[in-house]
C-alpha cells in the first residue's frame, strides 16, 4: 500500500503530492533555507496526510475498483488554500488544504466548551479575540467528479481557464467544470461500434499551458493528435497529426508494443510537446508533424532484452516524463 504511483510538484514547488497505492496522498513542503546550510533546499517534510479514495466493489460489473491514486493535479492557486484533484480508476474528487494557526476566543453566546450560555446571565459584551495556537492543516472533499468514465482513468490535465479540466480514459476525454460534479461533456470518443475492430487505445492527454481550447491526446500506436475545441464539440477529427514513419530495418515483434506513448506533456512556453516511450524520450515541434526535432535514447540497452523483459510483462511498464521550470 506504501508504493508511490504518482508524484505531483505545485506551481511554486512549495509543495510536493504524492499518491500512492493504498489510496493515500502526502504532501511534503520544502523545509526554508537556513543560515547555516544556505544550499540544502532541497529537503521536504510531510506537511499532510489523508486517505484520498477507499476500495470500492461495482456490482453491476462484479469488479472490484482498487483505491490506487493514477494521478494528482494542482489546482492555480487562488488565495491562501491549495487545491488539488486525485483520481483513481473511475472516481476524481477535488480537495482543499488550508491552513489554521490561530482560533477564536472570548466568544459572548458560547461558553469555554463551545455550548451556548443562557442569555439570562450574559450580562456584559466582549470582543472575541483570535489567539495562536498550534499550525493545523486541515484538508477538506470539496466535490467528487463520479460516474463519469467506463474504463481506466489514466490522466487529468487542468485547463488553463482554471475553470474547467479533462480527464480521460482508454477510450474517451471529458471534459469537466470544476463546479460541477453530477455532468461531463465527451469530447474524444474512440470506441468502434464493434470492439473487435479496436486498433489502439488513449495513453495519455493534456490541455495547452495557455490556449484554453488546444489540447493533446497519445495513443498506443505512437502517434500524437492535437485537437480544438473551437473546430467542433466533438474533437473526433484532429487539427494536427504527429508521427513518425516507422524504420523498417528496426522492424520486430516488439516494434508496436515499444512504441506506445505512455505520457505527453508541453513545455512551459506551450512551443513543444514531450513524449515518451519504452525506449525513447522525444521532443515535438508544435509546427512540424513529420518527425521529432530531438529523439534521446533511455534505455538503448534493454533492445537486446525486450524478448525477457516480454515475458516477465516489464515490457507494459509505464514511464513519465517531464520538463522542468526553464524548458
Amino acid at each position: 500500500a506504501d508504493i508511490i504511483s504518482t508524484v505531483e510538484f505545485n506551481h511554486t514547488g512549495e509543495l510536493l503530492a504524492t499518491g500512492d497505492k493504498g489510496g493515500r496522498v502526502v504532501i511534503f513542503q520544502r523545509e526554508p533555507e537556513s543560515k547555516n546550510e544556505p544550499y540544502n533546499q532541497g529537503e521536504y517534510n510531510v506537511y499532510s496526510t489523508f486517505q484520498s479514495h477507499e476500495p470500492e466493489f461495482d456490482y453491476l460489473k462484479s469488479l472490484e475498483i482498487e483505491e490506487k491514486i493514477n494521478k494528482i493535479k494542482w489546482l492555480p492557486q487562488q488565495n491562501a488554500a491549495h487545491s488539488l484533484l486525485s483520481t483513481n480508476d473511475k472516481t476524481i474528487k477535488l480537495w482543499k488544504i488550508t491552513e489554521r494557526d490561530k482560533r477564536p476566543e472570548g466568544y459572548n453566546l458560547k461558553d469555554e466548551e463551545g455550548k451556548l450560555k443562557d442569555l439570562s446571565t450574559v450580562t456584559s459584551l466582549q470582543v472575541p479575540v483570535l489567539k495562536p495556537m498550534d499550525l493545523m492543516v486541515e484538508v477538506t472533499p470539496r466535490r467528487i467528479f463520479a460516474n463519469g468514465h467506463t474504463y481506466h482513468v489514466n490522466s487529468i490535465s487542468v485547463n488553463s481557464d482554471c475553470e474547467t479540466y479533462m480527464s480521460a480514459d482508454d477510450l474517451r476525454i471529458n471534459l469537466w467544470h470544476l463546479a460541477i460534479t453530477d455532468r461531463s461533456f465527451n469530447i474524444v470518443d474512440i470506441k468502434p461500434a464493434n470492439m473487435e475492430d479496436l486498433t489502439e487505445v488513449i495513453t495519455a492527454s493534456e490541455f495547452h499551458p495557455h490556449h484554453c481550447n488546444l489540447f493533446v491526446y497519445s495513443s498506443s500506436k505512437g502517434s500524437l493528435r492535437l485537437c480544438d475545441m473551437r473546430a467542433s464539440a466533438l474533437c473526433d477529427k484532429h487539427s494536427k497529426l504527429y508521427e513518425e514513419p516507422e524504420d523498417p530495418s528496426n522492424r520486430s515483434f516488439f516494434s508496436e508494443i515499444i512504441s506506445s506513448v505512455s505520457d505527453v506533456k508541453f513545455s512551459h512556453s506551450g512551443r513543444y510537446m514531450l513524449t515518451r516511450d519504452y525506449l525513447t524520450v522525444k521532443v515535438w515541434d508544435l509546427n512540424m508533424e513529420t518527425k521529432p526535432v530531438e529523439t534521446y535514447q533511455v534505455h538503448d540497452y534493454l533492445r537486446s532484452k525486450l524478448c525477457s523483459l516480454y515475458e516477465n510483462d516489464c515490457i507494459f511498464d509505464k514511464f513519465e516524463c517531464a520538463w522542468n521550470g526553464s524548458d
